[in-house]
């Protein structure tokens, strides 16, 4: 197993975000594979020790519209099997939901916007206790029922599903807890249409992340760091800092 991590993405500013810094500190090589760029067959599920499911704008049941659904959902059953570190966020979660063979469908309402999430029991007690009371970014329309097997993590009124946990290697997001101090304002540009037609105040949403970007950062650090530290034996991951790490975007050819 190679010392890379994968994120693979579906827009170009859904990226790993804050996370990225911590994947550098650990010693891995960050790669993105780029969904409708690269070729998704050639990715292989036991190549890289973390897989990073980020997030998108899809349905993770839009199998007819997006073909491509179909092998990222294999990907995720094949790193499942053999416990392979894996992440899953928004979208990416509810692919992992999917592949545990949970139902994925509309939720009663859009949640966009800062807010924070009610940690379960569980919850407390795992990475996620570092982002307790915070407003973290929800920017999500569809939800998913509990994976057999899995743990409760999160909830909101709207969403009881906001993070589970699948043993010790497997987390899913339906929040945005890689959202740091950079790169928000492609969010708002990116996604202008989704927010005109919900109704959202882009400069209030603007001026809410400003007054948390920093905090944000801080705990997202924090809660990767602490779920990669407890990852189980299937891993390899070392967890001293490497100096001035360099970065490596390479896509996949």
């Amino acid at each position: 197993m190679n010392r890379t991590m994968i994120a693979i993405r579906h827009l170009a500013f859904e990226d790993l975000g804050a996370f990225e810094a911590v994947f550098l500190e650990r010693g891995l090589e960050v790669r993105y594979f780029d969904v409708g760029l690269d070729d998704l067959s050639r990715l292989d599920p036991e190549q890289d020790e973390v897989a990073v499911i980020l997030g998108g704008p899809i349905g993770a049941y839009d199998d007819r519209t997006y073909p491509f659904l179909h092998q990222e959902v294999a990907y995720i059953e094949k790193r499942m099997v053999r416990g392979l570190p894996t992440i899953g966020i928004c979208l990416g979660a509810q692919l992992m939901a999917r592949s545990f063979g949970a139902r994925v469908y509309p939720a009663c309402k859009k949640e966009i916007g800062f807010f924070p999430v009610d940690l379960t029991p569980e919850g407390d007690s795992s990475c996620l206790a570092y982002i307790r009371g915070a407003p973290v970014l929800h920017w999500h329309g569809d939800t998913f029922d509990l994976p057999t097997g899995a743990v409760r993590l999160a909830s909101t009124p709207i969403c009881e599903n906001q993070a589970f946990s699948y043993g010790r290697n497997a987390i899913g997001f339906q929040f945005h807890p890689e959202m740091g101090a950079m790169g928000f304002e492609r969010w708002l540009i990116g996604h202008a249409l989704e927010l005109a037609v919900a109704g959202i105040d882009v400069n209030k949403l603007r001026s809410e992340h400003e007054s948390v970007r920093f905090d944000l950062e801080r705990r997202a650090h924090e809660c990767l760091r602490v779920w990669l530290s407890n990852v189980g034996e299937a891993a390899t991951l070392t967890s001293h800092p490497v100096a001035q790490p360099t970065l490596d975007h390479r896509r996949l050819k």
